[in-house]
């Protein structure tokens, strides 16, 4: 004899089914990255997302230790394999490192691996060079929303815009010196170094900033104003760390060429080993870079743009309101996201809009009750909250785009790690940091020459017996 159990029945030791599966698709790819396996009723199904689908960018959801990380590696791991570019930004470094041991010996030369942590071989990274002048206003606009974002919005006001941006648009006037963030109190306080820049200045607003605003502005409202600006770009610039990354004309890397080449980008921006604010501002500038970079690729037929699939953890902390922008536009310059995080509520309205209204297919671990709420809408009528707060860890719910068409919602269990070559990793990452970190004496010495930060010499002294040394 047996009957159905059901929830009030105390019977010990009866296992309940904790999350339903559902089966997959009959119509789904047979080529394209392996997502995992949709186990139903005793049929194994070989899950996989085609690259055109993928061009409309998949979204990654879930709570810690449920397997989120493992499933990135394994799609990162099939990429790098099958000779695609790949850019991987991650905040923990977990996940960066072990993409470095999956990279194998044969694409050695491709790999590019950013580690801010490394002080005695900085890599530049400047926000304020440009290929194209339509680039400028873009690298302004951000580098102002990124400072909006890292400091609370009641001290970033209409002046600070204003001023910085007339500030970076002059320091980027020369295109083939162009500025620094580590100039900007300079640019305020000295002007003689303002009347150098002016001389390649070509637009008239800008002009009229310095020669007419700012000649009129008193001195003790200028370093009210400076004190104001220093407060909030002091705390990178002041940071040995970060100035030498910053404060290079120069790039160490062209983004534009890692993508067109497919060549293997990672950062490992580590919070415990750069620090949260510092690892944020890396990461946001790096993102809005490889959109700059993407947009560019306007100057080549679509046919040729090479597919670049861009990998953020965390990415809630590495984006600003254009990520719209990325999402919407991006696809058609090839520019493949991967967007993942622990919990809905770290995205703010607009950046929760922006990817739930753009992205294509979507994977969701195990999540909390409020998450649940809300991407229940996504799931049903197949699968409730209940399913989505239970799954098992290594295993998902997903919905997916085939041949541009949302499919019913399935699971999947997910692949197991590989084993990486940490004996390589070491190797990589050490030709990475000789062929684009350079010395830190040489970038030292460069910084304090370009911001006039170098210490006078002190006078000779005279030794005179019996006396005091003076």
């Amino acid at each position: 004899m047996f009957h159905f159990p059901n929830v009030p029945l105390e019977t010990p030791k009866v296992h309940f089914l904790k999350a339903k599966p559902a089966p997959s698709p009959a119509n789904l790819p047979q080529e394209g990255i392996v997502l995992g396996v949709n186990k139903f009723r005793g049929q194994d199904t070989v899950v996989r997302l085609s690259p055109e689908d993928r061009r409309r960018h998949l979204y990654v959801v879930g709570q810690t230790g449920t397997g989120k990380t493992t499933f990135l590696r394994e799609l990162i791991r099939q990429d790098i394999a099958a000779g695609r570019g790949v850019g991987v930004i991650d905040p923990h470094g977990d996940l960066a490192e072990a993409t470095l041991s999956l990279v194998p010996k044969s694409r050695a030369d491709d790999v590019v691996y950013f580690d801010p942590a490394d002080m005695e071989r900085p890599m530049g990274l400047n926000m304020l060079e440009w290929k194209l002048s339509v680039q400028k206003d873009f690298a302004v606009q951000e580098m102002i929303a990124i400072f909006m974002k890292l400091f609370p919005p009641e001290v970033i006001g209409p002046m600070f815009e204003h001023n910085m941006r007339n500030a970076m648009l002059t320091l980027m006037a020369d295109q083939q010196n162009p500025g620094t963030i580590v100039e900007i109190p300079r640019i305020f306080t000295d002007e003689s170094y303002v009347k150098a820049l002016l001389q390649k200045v070509e637009d008239p607003m800008v002009r009229a900033f310095w020669e007419k605003e700012m000649a009129k502005t008193t001195e003790f409202h200028k370093s009210e104003m400076l004190g104001y600006l220093i407060s909030k770009v002091g705390r990178f610039v002041e940071n040995e760390m970060m100035r030498n990354i910053l404060g290079q004309p120069r790039s160490g890397f062209d983004l534009r060429a890692v993508m067109d080449e497919g060549k293997i980008f990672i950062a490992n921006l580590s919070k415990g080993r750069v620090g949260e604010v510092n690892g944020s501002l890396l990461g946001l500038i790096l993102v809005s870079k490889m959109q700059m970079a993407a947009m560019t690729r306007a100057d080549m037929p679509e046919e040729q743009r090479k597919d670049f699939y861009l990998y953020v953890d965390e990415f809630q902390n590495f984006t600003t309101d254009s990520i719209a922008t990325i999402l919407s536009e991006a696809r058609k310059y090839r520019l493949n996201m991967t967007l993942a995080h622990q919990f809905i509520a770290q995205l703010p309205d607009t950046i929760r809009e922006s990817v739930f209204g753009n992205v294509g297919s979507l994977v969701s671990f195990r999540v909390g009750p409020k998450d649940a709420e809300f991407l229940v809408k996504q799931f049903a009528p197949v699968f409730d909250e209940q399913d989505l707060v239970n799954v098992d860890n290594f295993h998902a719910y997903i919905r997916i785009l085939v041949r541009g068409k949302v499919e019913r919602p399935f699971n999947i269990q997910i692949m197991p790690p590989s084993k990486g070559d940490m004996l390589l990793a070491d190797q990589l990452r050490e030709l990475s940091r000789q062929r684009f970190g350079r010395q830190k004496q040489t970038v030292v010495s460069e910084i304090m020459e370009r911001s006039r930060l170098a210490a006078p010499a002190a006078p000779e002294q005279t030794f005179v017996p019996g006396e005091r040394n003076r």
